[in-house]
């Protein structure tokens, strides 16, 4: 009976890997072809664009898109194996053979769990580095865009020296913010007069200085003045940089520690840092949990009718702890909920939520 059940739980549990794996396959390849034409459209003004650049462009930014996804793949992954088991009456032979739900839903547990940790420890770095290079061949393609060089970037900074204050804005970084493009900078003297505005391609920040390249110095009451390299003096520090700049999700699971300490050494706030941090240590827990509903869910059999139902209401509960897990991140940026309990809520509701259905369907 050992013999058997161990080839049933490795028949379920390989079943639902390859059912999770071409869900996720499916959906990297929609990404990345509508990746893939918006860069195309974005591209279409540029003379002499490299399709080959623009590929590479798209598909080194897709993973860390379907690391996002990750735990909705293992919900619709999960729900449609278990489905499949339901149709094909696999579900009634294995119950008939004695093993109760918890016993087919193991494999698909130890699995999820497995996953998480890859995704965490290998899928995650990988995904972050390969971030970096797209928006270095980002910065490749439409550096020499005019369009490229304006304000109104998302990414805003300020600093205050001897000799007035500045603020920066960038449309983009990379490097985690040592390197800045379509770069804006007002400056101000020490009374808080304007003195001019400065608008860059891109800016390198070095030792006491950011380096302008390809500047154009607008001063009042006098014409434009450019510069192929431009020199503003600057005290932040590369630590300060990251931690205005450097987006937690492009930092590679094993260098977080390291970013934290270096932010809190620096005296800055590294909330964002501990957030992704708990995050991804959570995730192979939160995979689980995306299992105990789909399992809450799909497990009716198909006799009983029902199943469109069955359906939405996991995709429904699947959709209702993304928005909660995006509550608790929001609120642990605004320093309004701890970072563990924002990394962990979301996981400790979704598995809970999913054990009680499931122990009310088996056991009453």
């Amino acid at each position: 009976m050992n013999i058997m059940g161990g080839k049933i739980a490795r028949y379920f549990g390989m079943r639902f890997l390859n059912t999770v794996l071409l869900v996720f396959a499916g959906i990297f390849a929609l990404v990345t072809l509508l990746d893939y034409i918006e860069m195309m459209r974005r591209a279409s003004d540029i003379p002499n664009a490299s399709a080959i650049l623009v590929a590479k462009t798209s598909l080194y930014r897709v993973p860390q898109v379907t690391e996002r996804i990750l735990p909705f793949c293992i919900l619709i992954g999960a729900m449609s194996c278990y489905l499949t088991f339901s149709r094909r009456l696999e579900l009634v032979v294995a119950r008939a053979a004695g093993m109760s739900a918890w016993q087919f839903i193991s494999p698909a547990l130890i699995v999820a769990f497995l996953l998480g940790i890859f995704a965490t420890t290998v899928y995650n770095p990988v995904s972050a580095v390969l971030q970096e290079r797209s928006k270095r061949f980002e910065a490749e393609l439409f550096g020499k865009d005019p369009s490229a060089v304006r304000g109104g970037g998302p990414f805003w900074v300020s600093q205050r020296n001897d000799s007035g204050q500045a603020i920066i804005n960038a449309k983009s970084t990379r490097d985690q913010g040592v390197t800045l493009a379509g770069v804006t900078i007002f400056t101000f003297d020490t009374a808080g007069q304007f003195k001019q505005r400065i608008e860059s391609r891109s800016a390198v920040l070095e030792p006491g200085l950011w380096r302008l390249l390809d500047a154009r110095v607008h001063e009042p009451r006098m014409l434009p003045v450019n510069h192929r390299e431009f020199s503003l003096k600057t005290n932040l520090t590369q630590e300060q940089v990251r931690e205005r700049f450097a987006t937690p999700e492009t930092v590679p699971f094993w260098e977080l520690p390291l970013y934290i300490k270096i932010a809190e050494n620096a005296g800055l706030v590294a909330a964002g840092y501990r957030l992704q941090f708990q995050k991804l240590l959570a995730r192979p827990f939160f995979l689980a949990a995306m299992v105990l509903l789909a399992a809450s869910v799909s497990l009716r059999f198909f006799r009983f009718g029902g199943v469109q139902k069955m359906v939405l209401s996991g995709v429904g509960a699947g959709f209702l702890l993304y928005i909660l897990q995006k509550v608790t991140e929001d609120l642990s940026k605004a320093e309004l909920m701890h970072p563990v309990a924002a990394a962990w809520f979301p996981v400790f509701v979704g598995g809970l939520t999913g054990f009680i259905a499931l122990l009310y369907q088996e056991d009453g």
